[in-house]
């Protein structure tokens, strides 16, 4: 069995890359970042470190890596006689992935089992929008192809922080992971990845995941910068940090409890698991890692806006959760480019633009003037956007 990884990264080798070992799969890593390849392909093993408790050393075997941007041929070879292909490169890239898997899908011999495709991203059905990019890229094709290949969407969860220098090709992670599968449309013949969970919806594990661990990790990371702490656990080892994460997710899980009938005793337990994760004060996870990337955090579906908005529709309470909007427009850091143009925007335009451009709300949806207001309120402390 082989199975063909988009992106090569820490989470790629880390966490989908080594649960894809564990199945037996051989594994192709592909990357456009030369020298991570040409790392990986000098050494014939690497291993996967769990810090904190009950952590465990893995050894993973059986790998080589593809530099997509100088040997797509090669890359394409390998997609159409792959078993498995997976993502981890951003939601942002997939449509730079899809030219790739549709090339493989030409070549695939129609006799074989579908290529079984799953796009790992911090993103909701992040699977779907790779099939949809795929479809765009092959055109008047896709009719022909798309019966070549299965798309079934994922949630996936492991904290893997930047990692210590010197440390090669090796990876640290948290201990704690969870790969969330849909089953559907595997039929009879789900890929073969021990340790990941199949399940018939997977949208309550998509945004119990998104509205928790993501919208928890910002918020901590947001407030921390703002008191100046630099790791997420020294962030939640402030009493008041704390309490401000925790009161945005009890906004979250209410909102899980209504919309997917979660139970609100195993949400609670959820959330204070969620944060002993991020207290584990031997990952060196930073206030400025997590944060990176304010523009995307603040988008319309993503772990601030997205639960608010859904809140609000249900008369739920979104206190919390503007507090950490707040939080994260004050954000500033001049070595994030997002950063950086919030910075720029909240300066030079007025609060209804901000917000609009920002979230994406409509102006009649009732959390927009909520936001507004948390808007102007930064501005005022910048001394900006009055009078843009």
């Amino acid at each position: 069995m082989k199975a063909v990884h988009f992106g090569a990264g820490n989470i790629g080798r880390g966490f989908v890359g080594l649960l894809l070992h564990e199945g037996g799969y051989e594994l192709v890593f592909s990357d456009v970042a030369a020298p991570l390849v040409d790392a990986i392909n000098a050494v014939d093993r690497y291993t996967v470190r769990e810090v904190g408790p009950g952590g465990v050393d893995t050894v993973v075997t059986g790998f080589r890596a593809i530099n997509s941007a100088e040997n797509a041929d090669e890359l394409i070879d390998e997609i159409a006689s792959a078993n498995v292909v997976t993502t981890a490169v951003g939601p942002t890239v997939l449509r730079f992935v899809a030219p790739h898997i549709i090339a493989g899908l030409a070549l695939r011999d129609p006799s074989s089992p579908p290529l079984q495709i799953m796009a790992c991203e911090n993103a909701i059905n992040a699977t779907d929008v790779l099939r949809e990019e795929m479809k765009v890229a092959a055109g008047g094709a896709w009719d022909a192809l798309e019966g070549r290949a299965v798309f079934a969407n994922t949630a996936v969860d492991r904290i893997v922080p930047a990692q210590p220098e010197g440390g090669g090709v090796d990876v640290t992670v948290e201990p704690f992971f969870e790969w969330a599968i849909e089953r559907g449309p595997f039929g009879v013949e789900p890929p073969v990845i021990p340790r990941a969970h199949f399940v018939d919806d997977l949208a309550p594990y998509i945004e119990r995941k998104l509205f928790t661990v993501n919208t928890g990790h910002a918020t901590a990371a947001y407030f921390g910068a703002a008191a100046g702490s630099d790791t997420i656990a020294a962030a939640l080892a402030d009493q008041v940090i704390a309490g401000r994460v925790d009161a945005a997710l009890r906004e979250t899980s209410a909102l899980l409890e209504v919309k997917h009938g979660l139970d609100a005793e195993e949400l609670a337990r959820y959330r204070a698991t969620i944060l002993d994760r991020f207290r584990n004060d031997v990952l060196p996870d930073t206030v400025w890692r997590v944060g990176r990337q304010p523009l995307r955090k603040l988008s319309r579906h993503e772990r601030f806006i997205g639960p608010a908005a859904q809140a609000i529709e249900r008369g739920l309470g979104v206190d919390g959760l503007l507090d950490a909007i707040s939080a994260a427009l004050a954000f500033d850091d001049a070595e994030d480019a997002q950063s950086v143009d919030l910075q720029r925007m909240l300066r030079t335009q007025d609060a209804a633009s901000v917000t609009a451009e920002v979230t994406g709300l409509e102006a009649d949806h009732p959390l927009f003037a909520r936001v507004e207001a948390v808007v102007a309120a930064r501005q005022r402390d910048l001394g900006a956007g009055a009078d843009a």
